[in-house]
């Protein structure tokens, strides 16, 4: 812990029950080596998704942006206040975008690149490699919902 962070001892979880979709694959096996920001012209990485998965892909494509959502699996969730600087000035866990929270979801806007088979390849990520995903969502500003005619 850094100077003036505070953990609080948390009870066993046993209330959600979330279903890993694929992993995420990045350049990035090591914290300090991933960036605190994904950039729309970052490398390539790609969301490996379970074969039984494929045909929720159909229509993505239409989509330049798509919202990803993974389990920062190793993060710790335990901290109240954190130091993001390290320079002993806390601020708390809920206002910052740090991957250590009470429920570790990431979620990064990413530029979709293609889809290969059960592959979609993006640009964008901040996640380390081997990340479980949890969910893709298309991009909410480009969404339009389709309004049916009044009958």
């Amino acid at each position: 812990m850094r100077k003036n962070e505070r953990r609080i001892d948390l009870p066993r979880a046993a209330d959600a029950h979330l279903r890993f979709i694929g992993q995420i694959r990045t350049p990035w096996t090591d914290r300090s080596q991933c960036p605190r920001q994904g950039a729309l012209d970052g490398p390539e990485c790609r969301l490996v998704l379970d074969p039984i998965w494929e045909p929720a892909l159909a229509g993505l494509e239409a989509y330049a942006r798509i919202e990803v959502l993974y389990w920062l699996d190793r993060s710790r969730r335990d901290l109240l206040t954190q130091s993001p600087k390290s320079d002993g000035a806390t601020t708390g866990t809920f206002s910052l975008r740090s991957p250590v929270r009470p429920n570790p979801i990431g979620t990064s806007l990413v530029r979709l690149e293609r889809i290969e088979g059960c592959d979609v390849v993006v640009r964008g990520l901040d996640c380390l490699d081997r990340t479980p995903l949890l969910d893709i969502k298309p991009d909410r500003c480009a969404y339009t919902p389709q309004v049916p005619p009044k009958a």
